[in-house]
């Protein structure tokens, strides 16, 4: 067993200069860090069977949920159950770092809407 951090851990880039890095992947559970730059979301989304916590560490973001749009500030998260859209957006003038903890794991789970 190893210390896992954004140092040593597996990095992504996604959409417009978003980064991730997989802290834990596992089939049954994924810990993946990202950070989302002012002004930068995801697609709207939905996964079938994975459900999923985002928890913000720093900065603030949007999650809009099925109609619904919350804010969440470092410190606070939000559940997303399986089969409900959704889309992170950070419309914030400064960057958002925030966990996504999945359970299954969401790959080859998602639905682009």
């Amino acid at each position: 067993m190893s210390v896992v951090s954004t140092e040593n851990a597996e990095h992504y880039v996604w959409g417009e200069g978003c980064d991730g890095w997989h802290l834990l992947k596992d089939p049954a559970l994924s810990v993946i860090q990202e950070r989302v730059p002012p002004g930068k979301s995801e697609q709207t989304h939905r996964h079938a069977l994975a459900r999923q916590f985002f928890y913000i560490l720093e900065g603030r973001a949007e999650m809009w949920r099925a109609g619904e749009v919350l804010v969440l500030a470092a410190g606070q998260g939000i559940e997303i159950p399986p089969g409900v859209p959704h889309q992170f957006r950070n419309p914030f003038d400064r960057e958002v770092v925030f966990l996504v903890v999945s359970s299954p794991t969401t790959r080859g789970d998602r639905e682009n809407l």
